[in-house]
């Protein structure tokens, strides 16, 4: 699963996705971003049709939860179960969207040998996955729109659906997260598609899955850190 990720900063999404300016503040890049952080996503305007810019929580919470506080766990949707579950159903249908991304992290349990003791250990290594150009990529994301009690304001927030993983990712992690090609986004966000077993069938027919990936630093492990550091590549021969 997709538990952290590098976000682009605003004007790259402006310019890959063809968005005009609209906000005085833009956002810069950041490279480890993690669950309930506000995030950038791309969804259709219903008023004029166009894709337009704005920031979500990281964590789904449905439009009918009730309790003051949010679900756990809700930044990853198995699009196995997605169509039929109620925390994605509805989602999935009628509040679709994309995740801007330069690339994800993900860990892998390996045997490395302690400094100290000269002991084999297990530990978790970290991996940087992006697509071999480096170009910028989406993932296929819901929405829902949630309005605490006693507050006027709604608020929106995100997941992304996973996937069993494929190819190099699954060397690294049994799961990875569903990347839309393309040519399939604008199909992922129409509106006028309400049905969620549909939806999901474009997710399946149209998922890219030719990434590439390197191992970096334990550094990454840390949500506070965010720089460029973090996804350069280290070398974790013993």
């Amino acid at each position: 699963m997709c538990g952290r990720y590098v976000s682009p900063e605003e004007a790259e999404i402006e310019r890959f996705w063809h968005i005009g300016r609209h906000n005085s503040n833009p956002f810069a890049r950041r490279f480890n971003v993690s669950p309930t952080s506000i995030i950038p996503i791309l969804r259709v305007d219903r008023s004029t049709g166009e894709i337009e810019l704005v920031n979500a929580r990281w964590g789904l919470i449905p439009t009918w939860w009730k309790d003051a506080k949010p679900p756990r766990t809700t930044h990853n949707a198995r699009s196995e179960e997605a169509a039929t579950k109620p925390m994605w159903k509805g989602p999935l249908a009628k509040s679709r969207c994309l995740v801007p991304a330069v690339g994800w992290y993900e860990w892998k349990q390996i045997d490395r040998t302690d400094a100290a003791t000269g002991e084999i250990i297990k530990a978790k290594q970290p991996y940087f996955f992006h697509l071999p150009d480096d170009r910028l990529f989406a993932f296929a994301g819901v929405m829902a729109m949630w309005k605490p009690a006693n507050e006027e304001t709604w608020q929106a927030s995100c997941a992304f659906l996973t996937r069993d993983a494929v190819g190099a990712a699954a060397g690294v992690h049994e799961r990875m997260p569903v990347v839309l090609s393309k040519d399939s986004e604008s199909a992922w966000l129409d509106p006028k598609i309400t049905d969620a077993g549909q939806a999901m069938a474009i997710a399946s027919e149209h998922g890219v899955t030719q990434f590439v990936h390197h191992a970096v630093g334990g550094r990454v492990n840390v949500a506070r850190n965010d720089d460029e550091s973090l996804i350069q590549a280290v070398n974790i021969a013993s």
